[in-house]
């Protein structure tokens, strides 16, 4: 069974509230199948791309929620069921796009589901504590046993794939100590094409962090969440006494804008969303690419490397697969303790910034990762 051959496809992700790595994914899976419908919890119209926003989006009753847009992670016992709501007979292929529950959704009878997994829910699974430090009182002990739940759904829906794909070989052992199931890799596309090194004809650009071309800055492109350890970014940065740039939202920037001000005195700026040709310009002029937490595989780590920068980055998970160290950038181990792994990310980018690193190899190690590479491997592994 082919793309061409598959009577009708549906896809399944878990929300639609901006573009990061699995929506770029997920565009990639829509151009594969065009005209598609996508079927996800709940969608904020013009947050993705008009690629995505070309589809059918069918959202779940999660939709009319109250105060959905800026509390939706209030949402999350709910989930479940909200997933498994969609009526996805007269299906032949169901293709789930997965960190969160789409990968329970109910397929019917002789249809085949391919999942592709981002990663299993991390605040499930193995980061509790990372998103939820408070562990005391009654609202926390009702969040364990919602988690508790979770977890049971999760690992049973599992049945429900006949065919996982893990977007690095950290997610895929995930997948197997927690679903008991193998699979196979197939790592996330890179648009290769867009981010590229600057042309030597093009002047450098002024929209660093201190609006100073001449000034070095480290870049950082995450969500503003725990477990991708901003403030360990700040921290280290801070102590080199250079520029930072963090490109994201999310729950976290209050705090991380407070200890910014505290720490940096102004060397750090969080930039919010930025569009695709200012991130560009951003990657193509940091001295390094910095990423402290431990990503399933690290989407942007690759873009930045398209772009001719080196990446400085915590030697755990899928950046494995992406990063050779010494070649590619730079790989430090995590340095827990009193003082946390900010002196250790500060090494790490001190010790990059003696290496002069040879622009073709940053390139070529993206271009493993080109989009064209990733259909062609996912469309092998149709039925």
């Amino acid at each position: 069974m082919s793309p061409t051959s598959v009577r009708k496809v549906a896809l399944v992700h878990d929300w639609l509230t901006g573009m990061r790595g699995g929506e770029k994914v997920l565009e990639r899976l829509g151009a594969l199948f065009p005209g598609a419908p996508i079927h996800t919890l709940f969608h904020f119209p013009g947050s993705v791309s008009p690629a995505l926003e070309s589809h059918p989006v069918r959202t779940s009753y999660l939709q009319r929620a109250p105060g959905l847009r800026r509390h939706y992670r209030r949402y999350l016992p709910l989930f479940p069921a909200a997933i498994e709501d969609f009526d996805l007979s007269g299906f032949d292929l169901v293709v789930s796009s997965s960190h969160c529950v789409a990968k329970g959704a109910i397929p019917p009878p002789g249809a085949f589901h391919l999942c592709y997994c981002h990663t299993p829910m991390r605040y499930a699974w193995d980061q509790e504590h990372a998103y939820f430090p408070r562990r005391t009182g009654p609202g926390a002990r009702l969040r364990s046993l919602v988690l508790s739940r979770l977890r049971a759904w999760d690992a049973a829906s599992a049945s429900r794939v006949d065919l996982f794909v893990a977007n690095s070989r950290f997610v895929a052992e995930r997948i197997r100590r927690y679903y008991g199931r193998q699979a196979e890799v197939v790592h996330p596309p890179v648009d290769t094409a867009f981010f590229t090194p600057r042309p030597a004809t093009t002047p450098a650009t002024t929209d660093g962090p201190g609006q100073d071309p001449m000034r070095p800055y480290a870049l950082m492109v995450s969500a503003l969440a725990p477990y991708k350890r901003v403030d360990v970014a700040i921290a280290a940065c801070a102590r080199l006494g250079i520029d930072l740039a963090v490109v994201g939202d999310g729950p976290e920037r209050r705090d991380l804008q407070r200890q910014a001000e505290t720490q940096s005195g102004g060397r750090t700026r969080l930039l919010g969303r930025v569009g695709g040709e200012r991130l560009r310009d951003l990657y193509r002029g940091a001295l390094c690419f910095v990423q402290p937490g431990i990503e399933d595989f690290g989407i942007a780590a690759a873009e930045a490397l398209a772009c001719g920068t080196p990446v400085v980055a915590v030697g755990r998970g899928g950046v494995l697969d992406i990063v050779e160290d010494g070649r590619h950038g730079v790989l430090y181990e995590e340095a827990p303790g009193e003082t946390g792994d900010a002196p250790a990310l500060a090494a790490a980018i001190d010790k990059a910034r003696q290496i002069r690193f040879n622009q073709k190899d940053l390139c070529g190690r993206a271009e493993g990762f080109a989009a064209e590479s990733f259909s062609e491997r996912f469309q092998k592994l149709l039925p």
